[in-house]
């Protein structure tokens, strides 16, 4: 059997407060006995669950990093029972790019789970992750946001799960989080997703969409800051109250939540995050640049509910998302 290359610089069942990395080989032009080295913390005081938090997972997302590193640099050991693993930029090539995918193999780390031990840059850092330490972790929580191509609510996520005490667990470990918004995720295409290779362990799985646009805000900030440390405290591994305000509670039923372009242009957005629509609604017309005298092409909602989520940039290929509506509880 392939034995995956990467090796941690710290130990992970050492009582205390361990700063380091997971080292990758990769060798290259530049560098023939190089590695990746992506930042690690581990901070252990005795027996009790384990949480491993992630962020960076797309790297033109910012808030998980941000809320990241703070937390690794923050949090002491006499704070924890049990074990926090945090990994602040999961796909660190990315977020070194400031890009989705990892500009060594252009690999999207969120669609390649389970990985390879032998494979590119961006499956043996999913096959670590899938072997090594999802198998270690009780509870996980991996941060997103839009990143540069969409915008979103802020929201803390769980998915419908064949498991229901599982799926139970997750809404209510989601829940804890106590983003503004609280939502019941429908994934386009699961498959190959750190979200999915996580459940399938049987884990508590949250995730996250905690704004956009290729940038975190002061807002989106707080509430990532706020909400790794509410589900610690709900994981029993950091001692006090949940600080929860209210969080409004979504669900994304089926396919007709998304409304996707079939054409390339300009948009016009006619409904703002957060704002109420009814089926049928325009939510935003595609207006072709290349000459004037063309009518917009208009794009409507497939059910009721509020905005979600919108495609971010001013300018929009065939295909791309253009619009998210989702269902209040």
């Amino acid at each position: 059997m392939v034995q995956n290359p990467i090796v941690p610089t710290i130990p992970f069942d050492e009582d205390g407060v361990h700063h380091g990395f997971l080292r990758l080989p990769y060798s290259r032009d530049d560098s023939a006995w190089g590695s990746v080295m992506i930042p690690l913390t581990v901070i252990r005081n005795g027996d009790g669950p384990t949480a491993l938090l992630t962020g960076g997972n797309h790297g033109d997302e910012y808030e998980g990093p941000i809320a990241l590193m703070d937390l690794a640099q923050s949090l002491a050991k006499d704070d924890v029972r049990g074990r926090v693993i945090i990994v602040p930029a999961f796909n660190y090539p990315a977020f070194r790019a400031g890009t989705r995918t990892s500009p060594i193999d252009r690999g999207n780390l969120n669609r390649s789970f389970p990985g390879r031990p032998d494979g590119t840059v961006t499956e043996k850092i999913a096959h670590y992750f899938d072997s090594v330490l999802i198998p270690m972790a009780d509870v996980v929580l991996d941060f997103h946001s839009g990143g540069r191509t969409l915008d979103f609510l802020p929201f803390a996520s769980a998915h419908v799960l064949d498991d229901k005490d599982q799926q139970a667990a997750c809404i209510a470990a989601a829940r804890a989080f106590n983003a503004p918004y609280t939502a019941i995720m429908l994934e386009i295409d699961s498959t190959g997703m750190y979200d999915t290779a996580v459940e399938n362990q049987g884990k508590v799985f949250v995730t996250t969409e905690l704004g956009g646009g290729g940038t975190a805000t002061a807002r989106s900030v707080a509430i990532a800051k706020k909400g790794v440390r509410n589900l610690l405290l709900h994981a029993g591994i950091l001692s006090g109250e949940v600080q929860l305000d209210e969080s409004i509670s979504l669900d994304m039923p089926d396919g007709d939540c998304f409304v996707f372009s079939e054409n390339e242009g300009m948009i016009e957005p006619l409904v703002d995050l957060g704002e109420a629509v009814s089926k049928g609604d325009v939510v935003a017309r595609v207006w072709t640049i290349g000459r004037t005298g063309v009518a917009p092409a208009e794009y409507r909602a497939g059910r009721s509910g509020i905005l979600m989520a919108r495609h971010f940039p001013g300018l929009i290929k065939s295909g791309d998302c253009l619009a998210v509506v989702a269902t209040v509880l």
